[in-house]
């Protein structure tokens, strides 16, 4: 958790919120969009085994929990993009107002990089040397098979476009965005929506009730789900998906 002055969150937390600030980071995210052509996709996302290891692609990565911060710095140390969502608290500390940041989603960091460029620096002994358990570490999809390996899993990657979705719900500013597992998540006939209006305007996920109130959920992978605040039923139009 880290503890910024009022006045100069705003230039801070950009770091982890994919709006690039002129302050040197290369943990810049929401903006970038890639010219990788379609991939096949499975439920989780992309298999690596369908995409060319020199081109860049959303990996995600473990972190192990409670070091997102020092994980970030490794990272941007190497000059590679990255990305971890925050969620924003405004408190009151002797009369002054501070903004408490904190990880969204404490066990992942996500990496647009090449195969390879992740590969090496999950291998740097500078990295994961003297840890008893690895900073980083890939997370592996569970759908799908290496074919080198049929019984091993690959690096899980997540398509641009519901990255870029995932990028443009937890870049909002909004305390009631919330991360949720799926046994506390009733879903209202599994309908897929974007949001019309408000804050989270162009958001598309799936309608579900969360503590009696209707919310948009947005599924990065099984295990990585996030809530939006509150959305009225006609601040949101149904979507084929």
């Amino acid at each position: 958790m880290e503890e910024k002055d009022f006045q100069s969150v705003k230039t801070d937390a950009s770091l982890y919120n994919g709006r690039p600030t002129d302050t040197g980071t290369k943990c810049h995210s929401a903006e970038v969009t890639s010219s990788t052509p379609p991939i096949p996709k499975n439920k989780d996302g992309v298999s690596v085994e369908n995409v060319h290891k020199h081109s860049k692609q959303w990996f995600v990565l473990r972190v192990s929990y409670g070091r997102i911060f020092k994980a970030k710095e490794i990272i941007d140390a190497r000059n590679i993009e990255c990305y971890a969502p925050m969620c924003y608290k405004q408190i009151t500390k002797y009369g002054k107002k501070h903004i408490i940041t904190e990880p969204l989603i404490p066990s992942f960091i996500f990496v647009h990089s090449s195969q390879e460029e992740v590969d090496a620096m999950l291998h740097d002994k500078n990295v994961n040397s003297i840890e008893s358990r690895p900073l980083l570490s890939y997370y592996y999809g569970h759908t799908s098979y290496r074919q080198d390996n049929p019984d091993r899993n690959p690096p899980l990657i997540i398509p641009n476009e519901a990255m870029d979705n995932f990028i443009k719900l937890t870049s909002i500013k909004n305390p009631h965005i919330i991360p949720v597992t799926s046994e506390n998540i009733q879903y209202k006939l599994g309908d897929h929506v974007i949001v019309t209006e408000g804050d989270f305007e162009g958001i598309q996920g799936k309608v579900a009730r969360i503590a009696g109130q209707q919310r948009v959920i947005v599924e990065l992978f099984s295990g990585c789900l996030v809530a939006t605040a509150y959305i009225p039923k006609e601040a949101m139009e149904k979507i084929d998906k």
